[in-house]
């Protein structure tokens, strides 16, 4: 399964990218989080549909699509020294690519009758985004990042178990995975979600070039030269 690990690790360094990409677009280009007023993001929509579009593709759909490459691999890689742990990460990973996925969808869905709408009733269009708006976020996990926390925090405590990746790495993935967690608590949701994104940055990179490398802890390898003895009856 080395081509597996190999298209795992290529889609982590593709999350990477897309975050950073996001952020520069969301934060710099677009300045979206300081638009509160639903009329200006509205008008916004209206100016830069084509920026938005590509952002929801980059940020939310092809991340998902992505998510779901770099879960299997993970399970793939993980499953011998800690299948139940992987069983639920993979799944939580699966729930959470395809809540993105969905999200993007919902969202880019909404820009053509919405901009058309606003031609005729700016206002009626207004209210129409603010409601499309509300169901995307909350797919996207606007509200705090639950399952990307479950997934980095499963998939290290697998790796804790399993020794199939660095000690260091898994430490990292356990903070990652925390401040995903602690981002659901009312009045931390912003900052902590903030700390998730950054950190998970640095989590997909440093992971994506350990699949690319191929190389398999020496835990994983005394583990899996255990479960194989085991079932051999020596």
């Amino acid at each position: 399964m080395k081509t597996l690990h190999k298209l795992g690790g290529f889609a982590a360094l593709y999350l990477a990218t897309a975050y950073l990409i996001g952020m520069v677009l969301f934060l710099a280009v677009l300045d979206y989080p300081s638009i509160t007023d639903p009329a200006q993001k509205v008008a916004l929509l209206v100016e830069k549909q084509a920026i938005i579009f590509s952002t929801n593709l980059l940020m939310y759909v092809f991340f998902g699509v992505f998510l779901i490459v770099l879960s299997l691999a993970l399970y793939d890689r993980l499953k011998s020294g800690a299948p139940a742990l992987m069983q639920a990460a993979t799944a939580i990973g699966l729930i959470w690519a395809g809540s993105l996925i969905a999200s993007g969808m919902v969202a880019n869905a909404g820009i053509d009758p919405v901009v058309a709408l606003y031609a005729k009733e700016p206002a009626q269009a207004a209210i129409s985004w603010q409601g499309i708006e509300s169901v995307a976020s909350g797919l996207g996990n606007g509200n705090g990042e639950i399952l990307g926390g479950f997934f980095v925090l499963l998939v290290s405590l697998a790796a804790v178990r399993a020794g199939g990746l660095p000690k260091r790495l898994n430490i990292l993935g356990l903070l990652v995975g925390a401040a995903g967690m602690i981002s659901l608590v009312p009045g931390l949701t912003e900052l902590m979600t903030g700390v998730f994104g950054l950190s998970q940055i640095i989590w997909f990179v440093w992971l994506g070039v350990i699949l690319l490398r191929g190389k398999v802890s020496k835990a994983a390898e005394n583990w899996s030269g255990a479960t194989v003895r085991a079932s051999q009856g020596r």
